[in-house]
């Protein structure tokens, strides 16, 4: 299947999305907002994303399902920090829309993968029926 100009789009979001939200957990934790001074270990949250950037740069569908259920967990620490942070709540809710991007983008690509399979299976399933109903078919 040949991905359109939609699915390009959303390829190029999914990407420039997760890759963003890399460095914008780098910069809040290490410069912008440490917890401490210097830098501090919840810059270590970046580091699961890194993963999920290998395989979107490789446009692997499996990898944009799992890593749009798992990236609700930074969606989540983002609007959680961005309601309680007083100082910069920005860098929440930058987070969580980062992370709303991605999600968009990934459902997008995934979409017409998932139809085509669904559609293959309705066939083949279609199928199937007709060869045990017809006369002479197997059970």
């Amino acid at each position: 299947m040949m991905p359109g100009l939609r699915q390009r789009i959303a390829w190029w979001g999914a990407l420039l999305s997760v890759a963003l939200l890399v460095i914008w957990c780098l910069l809040w934790e290490l410069v912008l907002a440490p917890l401490h001074p210097g830098g501090s270990w919840l810059a270590l949250k970046a580091v699961p994303l890194v993963f999920p950037l290998i395989g979107v740069i490789k446009r692997d569908l499996y990898t944009l399902q799992w890593t749009s259920m798992m990236i609700l967990l930074y969606f989540t620490e983002g609007v959680v920090r961005g309601w309680s942070d007083r100082a910069m709540p920005w860098l929440g809710w930058g987070e969580a829309a980062i992370v709303f991007v991605f999600f968009c983008c990934a459902l997008a690509y995934v979409q017409p993968y998932k139809r085509a399979a669904k559609k293959a299976a309705q066939e083949l399933l279609e199928k199937v029926t007709r060869g045990t109903n017809a006369p002479g078919g197997r059970p």
